[in-house]
């Protein structure tokens, strides 16, 4: 289990325990962020690519190119083995390996391109900002995402706030929005957008199971009552709907 200070309140997470929803239900990224990081580079023919915190290998998975040297890391061992097991249902070459942000078993100037999808303020910052200037090849970039949904979207605010009904420790605002816009190294360059994302209650209770408020720090009991009482909730809506997201991209150049 883990705990930060900083988030929740010091309540423990546990992000193995979301890995089959979150294999299931966490690729919600859209082409557009693809096109966006391929244009950057990401996964290029003939480069290094390292995912931090990949969690169940989303990005490596969507981004693959068999000419290009792709890697993930994640601290959760659970969620490294949905990632292998992806990726070897789809014959895919890529290096998942169980590992902190903080400290990775890799040589100096390794990698062209880095990535942190929704995850660097779980990390300790000063240790891995050291790391990924140590791994960091010569006018190499590091690349920071986060796709979050919008607060006042009607269905995303009432399922935060039952979230939060079970879970009042959880507190997903302006964490990961303020942390894009941390000068962590010179020359942030920051991309904002505003996309419409399209769920059905299935995939959009999945998603919610795959956050941390619920499976990743929710006892069994809490947690089922929870989602029966979501389930419910959106049965008041359409089968198929959107939901307002704004999507994130820092980019630092070495």
């Amino acid at each position: 289990m883990a705990v930060n200070k900083i988030i929740d309140s010091g309540k423990a997470f546990e992000w193995g325990n979301t890995s089959k929803a979150y294999a299931k239900y966490r690729d919600i990224y859209p082409p557009f962020l693809y096109d966006k990081l391929r244009e950057f580079g990401v996964s290029a023919d003939g480069t290094s690519w390292l995912d931090l915190g990949t969690g169940t290998g989303i990005l490596p998975l969507n981004l693959y190119n068999p000419k290009a040297d792709i890697t993930g890391a994640d601290i959760s061992a659970q969620q490294i083995f949905f990632a292998q097991s992806a990726a070897a249902e789809k014959g895919y070459n890529i290096s998942f390996i169980v590992s902190p942000a903080e400290n990775l078993p890799f040589p100096d100037n390794s990698f062209d391109v880095i990535c942190a999808a929704q995850c660097f303020w779980y990390f300790e910052k000063e240790k891995t900002r050291a790391e990924i200037k140590r791994l960091i090849k010569p006018n190499g970039k590091f690349i920071k995402i986060v796709l979050d949904w919008a607060y006042d979207d009607e269905i995303s605010a009432k399922s935060i706030a039952l979230v939060k009904k079970y879970n009042p420790f959880w507190q997903p605002e302006n964490l990961a929005t303020e942390d894009m816009f941390d000068d962590l190294f010179e020359g942030r360059k920051t991309e904002i957008y505003s996309l419409k994302l399209a769920f059905e209650r299935e995939n959009w209770h999945g998603r919610m199971c795959a956050c941390r408020g619920t499976l990743a720090s929710m006892d069994g009991e809490t947690f089922k009552k929870w989602s029966e009482e979501h389930i419910k909730m959106l049965e008041n809506y359409p089968e198929k709907f959107e939901i307002e997201h704004k999507l994130y991209i820092s980019v630092f150049e070495f």
